[in-house]
């Protein structure tokens, strides 16, 4: 792994894994995904609820090997 600080998970943490998954490499970096206010165009796997309210349980992008990338380019959508 290039950047060590991109990638950790906290595995004493009474949620994890917060989502479902196959991997034993989980990042835990992007707990509360900085791209659910992208809404549409955050590029994840989500559904919105019948009260409107942005699902983002089914997806793994900010929590996989390369999220912290992703996430930084998405970023740039903020300015």
């Amino acid at each position: 792994m290039k950047n060590k600080y991109s990638f950790f998970s906290n595995k004493e943490c009474e949620m994890f894994p917060c989502h479902k998954c196959e991997d034993e490499e989980f990042n835990c970096l992007f707990c509360y995904c900085p791209l659910y206010l992208l809404g549409e165009k955050c590029g994840g796997n989500y559904i919105y609820t019948e009260k409107g309210i942005k699902d983002c349980s089914n997806c793994m992008i900010p929590h996989k090997l390369g999220g912290y990338e992703y996430v930084l380019y998405k970023m740039n959508e903020f300015i």
